[in-house]
């Protein structure tokens, strides 16, 4: 019994005798241990003592709290139980990362060709229609496999099991293969979850009382499909949402491709809310090489010619938005003043992804990483980019710790 508290406080989930709310549009709501352990670490200060202070507040949901992937910290991505547990963390809004399936069928995966390491399908016979099969690592040579979406049927595609995001390179079997879980991350939640279609997030989501926010994948195919163009596909995205009479004010339609969220704004009524998906720090100049990150003004389109277009939402990784000054404190980046200036509202990605920051941040805070040495970096960030840079949400791999920041802090 002890055993099964301690997993419902670390996912979030409710358990008895502990602070929750029932929301009269979703599932009853709590917060978890998570938010206390990040708190308790915290330096002493202004900070700390808000925060603490707010420790006992019943949860409330907030779209300032979005489910990246649902809350893959513990549980399996884009899968029913990832996005209940981040509706009882508070998430407002959840994501389906949208791609298709051989039939042109729209489902819920972070990637076209990621089924080898988020699902069992190459223990299954399944398998011999991956793109690549499985190859054994051998001498030097890592183990790899590449398996599509677009490599089967929605039918087959519901027949196949979800898992932990994660690929063993020394396997020497399918079956080791599916090892490799980060040790900060946990299979405690993983048996029995459900895969989902586009649509069925769609009902999902507005049961748990929570709103929007799907991204169109980058195919791995060519494009045409089978003859639907890549303007066939993000329409058929918003078609769903018609279809389900969901309005539009409650869907954050998102895309790495600038070519999509123009079609969303030029073609349909879900375009004022289309969220442009900033990678436009791994572009190249034709003569500059490559652009450089820290200067937005090197950056095409810029600022003024996104919301010039009608781009009214930008998100970038969290690093871009933040740098340290001279005193060697964490402070908004020109990048965001660019944005700030030209009028867009910014969603920030991706908290918690990172694991402990006793070592620093890794690649989301790369831009601040000399800074960073303890999980409490976390909150210290958040708070800097909701305060300062004013960010209008963020996406987060655990949304408790989000969404217990916001409402203790009103956004």
């Amino acid at each position: 019994m002890r055993h099964a508290i301690i997993l419902a406080l670390a996912a979030g989930v409710p358990a008895s005798g502990f602070a929750q709310d029932t929301a009269p549009d979703g599932p009853a709501m709590s917060y978890g241990q998570r938010p206390a352990y990040l708190a308790d670490k915290l330096e002493d200060g202004e900070l700390k003592d808000t925060l603490e202070a707010c420790l006992g507040q019943s949860p409330e949901r907030t779209d300032f709290s979005v489910g990246h992937r649902g809350a893959p910290l513990m549980f399996p991505e884009h899968t029913v139980q990832s996005n209940r547990a981040a509706a009882r963390q508070g998430a407002g809004i959840l994501e389906c990362d949208v791609t298709f399936t051989k039939d042109k069928e729209l489902v819920c995966r972070h990637a076209q060709n990621d089924l080898h390491t988020t699902t069992n399908i190459l223990t299954t016979d399944l398998a011999e229609k991956c793109t690549q099969p499985f190859e054994p690592a051998s001498g030097d040579t890592e183990a790899s496999a590449e398996c599509r979406t677009s490599d089967l049927t929605l039918e087959e595609f519901r027949t196949l099991e979800p898992k932990m995001d994660s690929s063993d390179p020394t396997a020497e079997t399918a079956e080791a293969y599916q090892g490799g879980v980060a040790p900060f991350r946990t299979t405690a939640f993983a048996d029995g979850a459900d895969l989902m279609t586009h649509s069925e997030s769609i009902e999902l989501f507005r049961s748990l009382g929570a709103k929007f926010t799907p991204e169109l994948k980058a195919p791995s195919v060519e494009m045409p499909f089978d003859g639907m163009t890549q303007e066939d596909y993000a329409q058929k995205l918003i078609d769903e949402y018609k279809a389900a009479d969901v309005p539009p004010e409650d869907v954050w339609p998102q895309s790495f491709n600038l070519s999509d969220v123009r079609y969303w704004i030029d073609n349909t009524e879900y375009g004022g809310q289309a969220v442009y998906l900033d990678d436009r720090y791994e572009a190249e100049d034709e003569d500059e090489g490559l652009i450089d990150p820290t200067d937005p003004e090197t950056f095409k389109p810029t600022m003024q010619e996104l919301a010039d277009m009608g781009v009214n939402y930008i998100a970038p990784p969290i690093w871009m938005l933040i740098t340290l000054d001279d005193a060697g404190e964490i402070v908004p980046s020109a990048y965001a003043q660019e944005a700030k200036d030209a009028g867009l509202e910014i969603i920030a990605w991706s908290l918690e992804r990172s694991g402990p920051l006793a070592e620093g941040g890794g690649w989301y805070f790369q831009s601040v990483n000399d800074t960073i040495d303890s999980d409490a970096d976390y909150l210290t960030v958040l708070d800097v980019l909701a305060q300062d840079v004013g960010i209008a949400g963020m996406f987060s791999d655990w949304p408790a710790t989000v969404t217990f920041y916001a409402n203790c802090k009103g956004l």
